[in-house]
């Protein structure tokens, strides 16, 4: 699977951490940033890439890294068809990709350990969109508001 990763000053560390995990566990890994510490990026400028490269398939699904995670899902959720959310737990992590499709994991660095994002990325992963009538309905909703909100 090939799959995007970003962050800003505030994920900085956590991303280089999982970008090697990932790595490490065969991964098609693409980088979209910040590729060095800078306390003065904002998180859109790496995040909006990674929404937009999970968008147009250019990546399967993505990891959006800032200090909380709540902007980078934000930010994520702004490009049409990138379904992002703040993951804490294990089973949002894989129950989101189940039930709701997401396609963006985001991970707060400043707030999440490292293990655990181990934990929440690997269930995201290996979680498959079950596709029920009632999951399909609902993202068919989700999908007219972004039609109808250009």
């Amino acid at each position: 699977m090939k799959v995007g990763i970003a962050c800003d000053h505030g994920g900085f560390e956590l991303k280089q951490l999982l970008h090697a995990f990932l790595i490490k566990k065969g991964y098609d890994v693409k980088d979209f940033g910040a590729y060095k510490l800078d306390n003065k990026d904002d998180f859109p400028d790496f995040v909006v890439p990674l929404a937009k490269g999970v968008a147009n398939n250019e990546v399967e699904r993505g990891i959006a890294i800032c200090g909380s995670g709540v902007g980078a899902a934000v930010a994520a959720n702004k490009i049409a068809g990138v379904r992002a959310a703040l993951i804490n737990d294990h089973f949002s992590a894989h129950q989101g990709v189940e039930d709701d499709a997401m396609n963006v994991i985001c991970l707060g660095g400043r707030v999440t350990a490292y293990a655990a994002a181990e934990e929440l990325l690997m269930a995201f992963l290996n979680a498959k969109y079950i596709g029920a009538e009632r999951f399909e309905r609902r993202l068919n909703k989700i999908a007219l508001l972004e039609k109808n909100c250009d």
